[in-house]
């Protein structure tokens, strides 16, 4: 009997130890991801190895022109691995792509325009902003119709995150110093965190939904909100760098993250091209050091696993050494560099799992 137990417990290690294996990792990269650059990787949606020194694998034809010709600027980017869907807005349109075949399902116009938008853990629901007016579209993944609509008063909607609960979504705008909360069950607003110092610029939760942290305008740094109280607790200022004129966004930290195990928390710095990084263990969070980057950053995001972040300005960071070990190259050798990536791992050329376009919490 104990024979038998050995030879099943082998078995079952090396079941596991194949599927380690075949597990694989990308980073899909939609472009242009600033703004409607194209000289930042061109256009299409870029994907990565990332477990071959992020090598250029291949580009996945997108594009969404406006009446003219040019280039629309991509807003954001989400994914669902149960799905096999990939999403991505523009200022006019929200598009889907199967992630199997690469093609494009479905693309849809939605009034007010588009921005940058998130959906909830079961890929069933898109919380989609319009661009910069004063409502949400609550749209249905499946088709991209539109379910529902949340007015938001001189907001000038933008930035949107749902937690990795999948229980909230947080919606933020250009206009406004208040973090509304929505319920993912009922698509109504519960509550609000706030008021800021200033309109909220991006910003993070943490895996309870507990905690926001955000950029504000006229702020090197971040502050911090209770989401259960409402109440705004710190004010984080980084120390040792003056702000100066920053080359888009118009504020001097436009880009936040959480490591996946929330042990820190990474900030922008546009005019001293650099990001901040500091202790997330204490509160307030205590400054640690800066990584200098080749352009101005305006966001960083996380691998799954919390191993690498990811600036805008095209660098791939080791999070636990704080160092630069590549940077993002094209298949012509361009530097590649947006605001809107994120991971999407396979197994057996399946999609199973999928990060996130913001550095979310993922502590449990």
């Amino acid at each position: 009997m104990n024979g038998l137990r050995c030879l099943l417990l082998l078995l079952l290690l090396t079941v596991r130890v194949r599927a380690a294996e075949s597990e694989t990792h990308f980073l899909y990269v939609a472009a242009p991801g600033i703004r409607n650059d194209l000289a930042w990787g061109g256009q299409g949606v870029l994907v990565f190895d990332m477990d071959d020194s992020h090598k250029f694998v291949k580009r996945i034809a997108f594009s969404d022109p406006d009446e003219k010709g040019a280039p629309r600027n991509v807003k954001g980017i989400c994914a669902n691995a149960a799905t096999r869907r990939l999403f991505i807005s523009t200022t006019h349109t929200l598009s889907c792509l199967d992630l199997d075949s690469d093609d494009l399902l479905w693309r849809k116009p939605y009034e007010g325009g588009c921005d940058r938008m998130s959906m909830t853990a079961d890929g069933k629901f898109l919380y989609q902003p319009s661009f910069e007016k004063d409502f949400w579209n609550v749209v249905n993944a499946a088709d991209g119709s539109l379910l529902k609509r949340i007015d938001t008063p001189q907001t000038g909607a933008h930035n949107t995150v749902v937690d990795a609960s999948g229980a909230h979504a947080y919606l933020a705008g250009l206009r406004s110093p208040l973090l509304r909360v929505v319920d993912t069950a009922t698509h109504e607003i519960v509550r609000e965190v706030g008021p800021f110092s200033a309109p909220i610029r991006p910003f993070t939760v943490n895996a309870k939904g507990s905690l926001c942290f955000v950029n504000v305008n006229g702020l090197l740094g971040f502050e911090i909100g209770d989401t259960s109280s409402g109440k705004m607790l710190h004010r984080v200022e980084v120390q040792g760098f003056s702000q100066g004129p920053v080359k888009r966004h118009g504020c001097p930290s436009h880009g936040i993250g959480l490591t996946p195990d929330e042990r820190e928390i990474w900030v922008c710095d546009g005019y001293n091209q650099r990001v901040h990084y500091f202790d997330a263990t204490v509160m307030p969070p205590k400054q640690l050091g800066s990584i200098l980057c080749r352009d101005d950053p305006g966001w960083v995001t996380f691998s799954l696993d919390g191993r690498f972040a990811y600036p805008s300005s095209g660098e791939v960071v080791e999070v636990s050494a704080h160092r630069v070990l590549t940077t993002l190259e094209d298949e012509q050798g361009r530097h590649v560099a947006s605001e809107k990536l994120l991971e999407i791992d396979f197994l057996d050329g399946l999609p199973v799992h999928q990060g996130d376009q913001f550095g979310l919490g993922r502590k449990h």
